[in-house]
């Protein structure tokens, strides 16, 4: 049988995972910059955050980083390929 402080410390594990997971949903696959008005629109949006987060866990296993360090990274590059891109265009 579990001891009282054991107890509460695996809750609050559980606990942990849960908020790790609102605060990258919310950070990382923008779950709050919804632009939407309608229900329809606002669930689909809801829905492609939760498929972004998957794809997010899926790459946080293969790659060993964390979210935050997934989307740095995918930034950077994004901002490599548009400086590029810009420097082509101007030439």
């Amino acid at each position: 049988m579990l001891s009282s402080a054991e107890r509460l410390y695996e809750v609050y594990q559980k606990r942990w995972r849960i908020e790790e997971y609102h605060k990258s949903i919310k950070q990382n696959a923008s779950l709050t910059k919804s632009p939407t008005r309608t229900v329809k629109t606002q669930c689909n949006h809801i829905y492609a955050s939760i498929i972004v987060y998957c794809k997010l866990e899926m790459l946080k296993i293969k790659t060993h980083l964390n979210h935050f360090a997934i989307k740095y990274k995918l930034i950077v590059r994004a901002n490599q390929i548009a400086w590029q891109e810009l420097k082509k265009m101007a030439a």
